[in-house]
This record gives C-alpha cells, sequence and structure tokens, in this order.
C-alpha cells in the first residue's frame, strides 16, 4: 500500500487539477502551431538557438508533441512518460527565454500563438514570470508521481487490484 499524502485532505484535488490545468496548457499551446508550422519555424528562428537544419524539424515536431503531451496529462495516459517530458520541454523552453532575455533579444514567444500581434510588444518579462509557474506545477506533479505518493484515485486502483 501507497502512502497517500492528500487523501482525506483538503489538498485531495490538487494533482488532478494541476494535471488538468497543464494538460490545458500544452493542449492550447499545441493548437495554432499544429497547423502553422511556417509560422512557427519563424518564431523558431527568432531565438537564434537552433541551427538552420533543425528549424523546420523542431517548427513540426514540438506542436505535436505538445498535443499528445496535453492529451496524456489530461487522461492519465502514460502519465510518468508525459510528466517528464513536460518537465524536460518546459526547462528548455524557459532555458530558451531566459537565454535570449540576457542576450537582449525581445522576441515574441510564439508559446500560443503564431500570429503575435504586431502593434504589441514582446513581453519577455511576462514570460519570465509565468513559466516558473508553469514548472512549479509540472515539478510538483512530477515529484508526486515518482516518490511513491499518489492521489485518491491512484491508491484506490491499486488496493482494488
Amino acid at each position: 500500500m501507497t502512502t497517500d499524502v492528500h487523501r482525506n485532505t483538503p489538498l485531495a484535488w490538487l494533482p488532478l487539477a494541476g494535471r488538468l490545468f497543464l494538460g490545458g496548457v500544452f493542449l492550447y499551446a499545441s493548437a495554432d502551431k499544429v497547423f502553422a508550422p511556417a509560422e512557427f519555424a519563424r518564431i523558431i528562428y527568432n531565438y537564434q538557438i537552433l541551427p538552420d537544419a533543425l528549424i523546420n524539424l523542431a517548427a513540426l515536431v514540438l506542436p505535436w508533441l505538445e498535443l499528445l503531451l496535453g492529451l496524456c496529462l489530461i487522461t492519465g495516459l502514460w502519465l510518468p512518460g508525459a510528466l517528464v517530458w513536460a518537465n524536460g520541454l518546459l526547462w528548455v523552453f524557459f532555458a530558451a527565454l531566459l537565454f535570449n532575455h540576457f542576450r537582449g533579444l525581445d522576441v515574441h514567444c510564439g508559446c500560443f500563438s503564431t500570429r503575435p500581434d504586431p502593434a504589441s510588444p514582446p513581453a519577455t518579462a511576462w514570460y519570465l514570470v509565468r513559466d516558473p509557474v508553469f514548472l512549479v506545477i509540472a515539478g510538483y506533479l512530477l515529484f508526486f508521481q515518482f516518490t511513491g505518493y499518489k492521489t485518491s484515485a491512484n491508491s484506490l486502483k491499486k488496493e482494488r487490484s
């Protein structure tokens, strides 16, 4: 039997809420990019991090990976792997934003849209506040997935088997 840190506490809903929120973030992030890979490739190019040969590949693969991760997080399917991938991607995205911030490049992140409003300036400072919130949620979910602490639903499934 596993330790169930949230069972019968007001926080029992927290892991599910975190998964649904993060899954929704990944689904929303993928929506526009899946249908506009050329525009997304231009955004990736503006980051000036990847070699030219990898830009189109990244623009084609990343949105579909985000879509798959969002679905996995929401449904709970392949959850351990989805959480590892989600944490990895969020760290890579945050590192890319930090890297460009320290280089003095203020780019539109392309996180949720491939068509940024040209009238609005890039909001790199906002991204540097928003993305750590995503990282905390993803890290919380990853920690509880791999430390043996399970949600009530997971514990009930194990007790029945």
